[in-house]
Order: C-alpha cells, then sequence, then structure tokens
C-alpha cells in the first residue's frame, strides 16, 4: 500500500508540474520586504486601561489632497512586509515614497490617465491623499457612484465619502447629504448628530493595508443613513487585515479625531460589527474610554486571542482520529461532540475528497467520515492560516522571495506586543500543557479508559514556530482544485515517537503582555452592550453562542453587574438589528437601562421576530450552573474542547496550575473511573501533571487575576 500511495503522489505531482501556469509578477505585488521603522510604543505598566494615551501631534482636520499619519501614535513599529488595496478600492495608485524597490511598483499614468509600463517609483507605506467620492441610493437600494447630483431623484439617499489614509490604513466618512451639499465638505444638514463606527470581521493575520468598498460599507448601513447617522470606519478595524486590538485603537482614535475636527462631537458613537468586529467592540470598550459610546457586537467572541485556545485544538484532534487512531472509532456524533463540545452532523465538508489521498499516503485503511463537526466546518485551514509562519499566502499579493522571507502568522502581527525568540519569530500564546483531551467524555463513560489514555498520548501539540513547514498543495491535472496532501497540518504536529507526543509550551512572558496590552477580555463592561447572535449550531458555523456566555462569565467576575450586558439570540430568518438600534438609541440617550429594562432584556426570537422568552432567566444553563430557561431550551448552548477538558466555561485560561497524578486519582477528578492501573501512563503523559481549573490563568499577571475561577 505505502508503494502505491507513492507512486499516486508522484504521478499527481508530475501532472500538476505539466499543466501549471507561471504567472508574472502582478504591477501591486509586494517585491521586497522593507525595513521595520521605529514608532512609539505604549508603556503599560499594569493594564492598558490604566495608562494614559499621549496627545495626537497630528493636526487635524487632515485637508482634502493631504496625506494622514503615517507613524502610529502609541502601537510600536512598522512592520513590514505591507501589501497595499488602494487600487481595489477605488482611490488609484497609492504614492510613491521609495526609488529603493520597496513595497510595490508605481507607474506612470498617460494623458486619459492610465497606466503605462513606466514605474516611476514604489510604495511601501500605501499612502493615498485624503479625497472626496459621491454615491447615491435609490428606491430599490441600488448603490451607484456619481460623479454630479444631474440625475438624483427626490427619493434619491445622497451620500458624501471621504476617504485616504491614517496610519496607513484606508479611513471612510459617510455622511447623508442634501444635492446642494455634495461638493461642500462641511456641509452636513441631514446629519442628526449620532455617529456610527462600523467594524467588520473575518480572520486575517497583518501584513495588508486591505480594501474599503463605499458600496459594501454603504450596503450595510443604509437604514441608519436615512434615519441621519453618518458612519465612519477604516481598514485597521477589519479582522481580515489584522487582529491586532492596540492598532485598532490607535486608528479608531485618529478617525474619529477627523471626524470630530470636520463636524464636531457627535451627541453618541455606537460601535457595530460582526465575528472580529463585535469582539474589537469588547475589547476597545474595555481599553479605553469614549471612543464609543454603545456597543453592538454580531457573532462575537470575547477576543481572538483566548479564542486560538480551542480554535487550534481540532486540527489536533482530526490529525488524531485520521492518522493516529481508527476514524472509524471516532465518527460516532455523541462520542466526538464528548471530546469537542461543538456540535455535529452529516453535513459533509467540501474537503471530504482529502481523505482518501491523505490516508493512502499514511498507509492507512481508506475511510470518509460520515459525521462532520463545526471543528471541521468551522475551523478547517485555520491552524495554517493563523499559526504557520511558513505558510505565506497562495493569493499572488507578493512576491517568493518576499513569500520566503517574511514569517505569516497571527503572532507575528502582534510582535510589537509578544515579543519574539531567539530565532526572530514571534512568541506565541498557545499552550496545551496539562490538558486532559476528553476528560469530560471519560467522567461520563462515553469513552474508555484506555481510549482516553491513547488519545492524550498521541494527540501531541503544535511544533514551536522555527520548525514548521508549508502546507503541501497538489492541483488536479487541468483543474485549480486543490488537494491538501497534509491533512490537518499533520506534519507540523509533534508525533508519539519513544514516548507520547509532545505538548505545546506558550511564552508566559508573552501571555503577561497579551494581558496587559488588553488583547484578552477581562470583563470590563462599561458601556451599553446588545450581543446578538442568530443560532447558527445546526449550520456547524463557528460562531457558535457560548461565546457570548464565556464573555458575560469574565463581565460577572470582573464586575458583578450585568446592567450593561444584554444578549439578543434569534433564528437564522430573523436580525433584530433594527429593534437594536432603536433601543440603543433611548438607552444611550436616557442613560439608565433599568427605565428600558422590557426593551433591553435578555431574549431569544423565533423566525418570525416574535420575543420567545425574555428576562433575568432566559438563558440560564450549565455555563451559570442553574437550570435551563426557556431560550436556552429553545436554542442549546453548546461546549468546546478546552470545556470538555474540564475548563472553565469562560475560557480564558492559557496556563493551567498542575495538580500531580496522585492528587487528580485521589480527588475523583475522574469520576465513577479506577484511573489507578493508569497512573504510570498518565505520569508519562503528564510528567509536570495535569490541569487544576479550581486556579486561574497561573500566567495572568497577579495584579489582575481574580481570587476564582468562575465554571
Amino acid at each position: 500500500m505505502k508503494l502505491l500511495s507513492q507512486i499516486l503522489i508522484s504521478v499527481l505531482v508530475i501532472l500538476a508540474l505539466i499543466t501549471c501556469s507561471f504567472n508574472p509578477y502582478e504591477d501591486q505585488q509586494v517585491l521586497s520586504i522593507a525595513p521595520s521603522v521605529k514608532a512609539p510604543l505604549l508603556n503599560v505598566k499594569t493594564h492598558i486601561r490604566n495608562t494614559p494615551r499621549p496627545n495626537d501631534p497630528t493636526r487635524y482636520p487632515i485637508g482634502l489632497g493631504e496625506v494622514g499619519p503615517t507613524e502610529p501614535l502609541f502601537s510600536g513599529n512598522l512592520n513590514y512586509p505591507f501589501s497595499c488595496h488602494t487600487q481595489a478600492s477605488g482611490l488609484g495608485q497609492p504614492l510613491v515614497d521609495n526609488q529603493e524597490l520597496l513595497g510595490i511598483p508605481i507607474f506612470e499614468l498617460d494623458e486619459k490617465g492610465k497606466k503605462t509600463h513606466k514605474v516611476i517609483g514604489f510604495s511601501k507605506d500605501c499612502l493615498i491623499p485624503s479625497q472626496l467620492r459621491f454615491f447615491k441610493v435609490d428606491i430599490n437600494e441600488k448603490i451607484t457612484e456619481i460623479q454630479n447630483t444631474k440625475n438624483i431623484k427626490p427619493d434619491d439617499l445622497i451620500l458624501r465619502i471621504e476617504q485616504g489614509t491614517i496610519n496607513r490604513y484606508i479611513y471612510a466618512i459617510v455622511m447623508p447629504v442634501k444635492a446642494n451639499e455634495v461638493n461642500d465638505r462641511l456641509l452636513n444638514s441631514l446629519w442628526n448628530k449620532k455617529l456610527i463606527y462600523q467594524f467588520a470581521g473575518g480572520v486575517g493575520i497583518g501584513f495588508r493595508q486591505g480594501k474599503l468598498n463605499p458600496k459594501k460599507l454603504i450596503s450595510r448601513r443604509i437604514p441608519q443613513l436615512k434615519q441621519g447617522y453618518a458612519v465612519i470606519s477604516s481598514t485597521a478595524n477589519k479582522t481580515s487585515f489584522s487582529y491586532n486590538m492596540l492598532q485598532a485603537e490607535d486608528t479608531v482614535r485618529r478617525v474619529k479625531s477627523q471626524f470630530i475636527a470636520l463636524y464636531g462631537k457627535p451627541l453618541y458613537t455606537i460601535g457595530i460589527g460582526g465575528s472580529g468586529g463585535g469582539l474589537a467592540q469588547y475589547l476597545l470598550a474595555q481599553n479605553s474610554s469614549g471612543l464609543i459610546n454603545g456597543a453592538l457586537p454580531l457573532y462575537s467572541y470575547p477576543d481572538m486571542i483566548s479564542q486560538t485556545l480551542y480554535a487550534l485544538d481540532c486540527d489536533l484532534l482530526n490529525s488524531y482520529y485520521t492518522f493516529k487512531s481508527s476514524l472509524e472509532n471516532w465518527d460516532i456524533a455523541d462520542k466526538k461532540q464528548s471530546i469537542e463540545g461543538f456540535n455535529n452532523s452529516n453535513i459533509e465538508h467540501k474537503s471530504w475528497y482529502f481523505y482518501p489521498f491523505n490516508q493512502l499516503a499514511s498507509a492507512k485503511k481508506i475511510y470518509i467520515p460520515k459525521n462532520y463537526s463545526e471543528c471541521i466546518h468551522g475551523y478547517f485551514g485555520l491552524s495554517s492560516l493563523i499559526n504557520n509562519p511558513d505558510q505565506g499566502f497562495i493569493k499572488n499579493t507578493f512576491s517568493p522571495e518576499v513569500k520566503r522571507q517574511a514569517h505569516w502568522s497571527y503572532w507575528q502581527d502582534l510582535i510589537n506586543i509578544l515579543g519574539k525568540d531567539n530565532n526572530g519569530f514571534a512568541n506565541s500564546a498557545w499552550d496545551n500543557q496539562g490538558v486532559q483531551y476528553g476528560l469530560s467524555s471519560l467522567q461520563k463513560n462515553i469513552i474508555s479508559p484506555e481510549e482516553f489514555i491513547h488519545l492524550n498520548y498521541h494527540i501531541g501539540g503544535w511544533k514551536p514556530q522555527q520548525k514548521m513547514k508549508q502546507e503541501q498543495l497538489v492541483y488536479l491535472p487541468f483543474t485549480k482544485i486543490p488537494i491538501w496532501m497534509t491533512q490537518w497540518s499533520r506534519h507540523n504536529i509533534y508525533p508519539a515517537i519513544k514516548g507520547p507526543a509532545k505538548r505545546s509550551k506558550a511564552s508566559s512572558k508573552a501571555i503577561e503582555k497579551a494581558y496587559r496590552y488588553g488583547q484578552v477580555f477581562i470583563g470590563f463592561n462599561d458601556i451599553p452592550t446588545i450581543d446578538i447572535h442568530h443560532y447558527l449550531e445546526p449550520k456547524l458555523d463557528m460562531h457558535h453562542i457560548s461565546t457570548s456566555f464565556a464573555t458575560r462569565l469574565r463581565i460577572l467576575a470582573q464586575t458583578k453587574s450585568l446592567n450593561n450586558h444584554k444578549i439578543w439570540i434569534a433564528h437564522p430568518d430573523h436580525t433584530p438589528l433594527d429593534e437594536a438600534f432603536s433601543v440603543m438609541d433611548k438607552w444611550l440617550l436616557k442613560g439608565d437601562s433599568k427605565q428600558l429594562q422590557n426593551q433591553t432584556s435578555d431574549r431569544c426570537y423565533d423566525k418570525d421576530g416574535q420575543v420567545i422568552a425574555q428576562g433575568t432567566n432566559v438563558w440560564d444553563g450549565d455555563w451559570n450552573s442553574k437550570p435551563h430557561g426557556k431560550c436556552t431550551t429553545t436554542y442549546p448552548i453548546y461546549t468546546n474542547s478546552r470545556i470538555q477538558a474540564g475548563g472553565p466555561w469562560q475560557g480564558s485560561i492559557f496556563k493551567c496550575k498542575t495538580m500531580s497524578i496522585e492528587q487528580a486519582i485521589s480527588s475523583g477528578l475522574y469520576g465513577s473511573t479506577d484511573m489507578t492501573p493508569y497512573k504510570s501512563k498518565l505520569k508519562q503523559i503528564y510528567p509536570d501533571g495535569v490541569c487544576d481549573y479550581r486556579f486561574p490563568d497561573i500566567a495572568k499577571p497577579l495584579d489582575m487575576a481574580l481570587h476564582q475561577t468562575i465554571k
């Protein structure tokens, strides 16, 4: 079988090489890596919320035709490579800032404004002068860019949009205006004096300016723009491009300063955005006051860095099932859920055809799973994107040499905060020392002691950054269909050789910095917040609702109050956003949720938008050890791999305090199962002991640690 698999792989590789074509450099391709530019980094000694920000020397407003600040105010060095997206945003080529081949080439324009083949310089910072653009939204909500107001109809919504760059990222200010106000930058008679800061989600690891499509921005907020709200945003606040929340705050401050310098201070600023755009609101509101006054996080997580704890478990588990054990043995819905915590079903994932190729290559029995979980549907490929510094971007945004030289990972994007190791790689905050995968499953007798031991003996951890290798992709001949020949990134996971597979050990200093610099949500919630989700668990979507309750537990532990935190969860056919904006408007103007208790309370909605139940107990459940409320019964809350390993629901333990195997057995940690016969094996797997989740994160700075962890 091994020979057959080798022949199969060789044939595929040869055919792929014959049929592939090599593209020349594109005109927006980053050709080389500029040296890092030193810039101020905030000196945080306790927590960032207690640290004053420096005064901004920039003179606002930035004039039309002028360029916004490049050097950040307090978020640290400018790191490269950095790809430009001004052309993709409809703003033309960025300005030339060097002649040393740093960044992308800039071409001469002919008399018609079209690019010639002559290169006049290069751009590493992607700067563009501030400029005005104009759009209309007709009665059918069709959005069109316009050059003048000749064809405007009475029912059209007219929008003046200012765009430019601040902190290297593209910003936008959207103002509803009358036809006679279009060309005057300052006129705003339709503005209701209320402001929305639009955040956006996605998974990004930095290195990109990102594009800002005005039509997409407008389409998100048409109802509010019609009501007179102004909207501002920046590509620095879209997590498709970066999850660096220090940089995000630095940019929010300056974009808002630009707006206020033009139009005055708004009555309030509401933040809105989904997924990464939701967690950004939690972190910005926690870390600093006054940036947003109310938050509407959608599909949110508490933060990105603690989400990686269970997200990066997914490929470890799938690699174990597929290559280190019998996949058929684990292809059982209840059994898999007891390990992973996530929902699972027979919804087939598009990557199902990878299995036979990878199984043949690994001399494993061919078996296509019948059961798929959120670990596959929600987190497929995430480990290679955020955790593998050697992967790089598959798209042709960077030259082959830049791809080879740069360290591509989420951790690298946070290098100003996390620091780097002796090999120049950013420190990682991901750790699974002492984690007993499937502990809850063992306690409930869903898996046997032998299965529990085998799982934890073989699952391993992620290799250090400098030892990781690219994924191996082979394309089917004459197609663009890839076969991922390193399924579940198994080549970057420690195997069990001459003993248990090694686990990953994070940098305690990096975790401390992540806490201090506000990359972790620790529960401060000072502003009105309505956390909104669709219930997507049946679709195996990664935006599971347990994240809302992880956030809530952190708030409870930190502030002992939920006055500012409301959870609304709805059937996917109903989106209660208009209602949320209306309630938030009243809440911010009145300043007291108690007067609006019936309108702001926790609730759940059916597909027709009817409230199923509302009140203080509707979401009670396992997460707070109370009988299930009506909403929890209607929309069950699932867990994740770290909760199933015995961890707390709030999911914020990067490094656990450990107890000895003897203590674990004597304390009854394994339930009714007597693990005494397996003591020597457990000690081999866990020479430093197993996680004792009665204690908080030992990497959390002592001046921030709570006395106990709520489970």
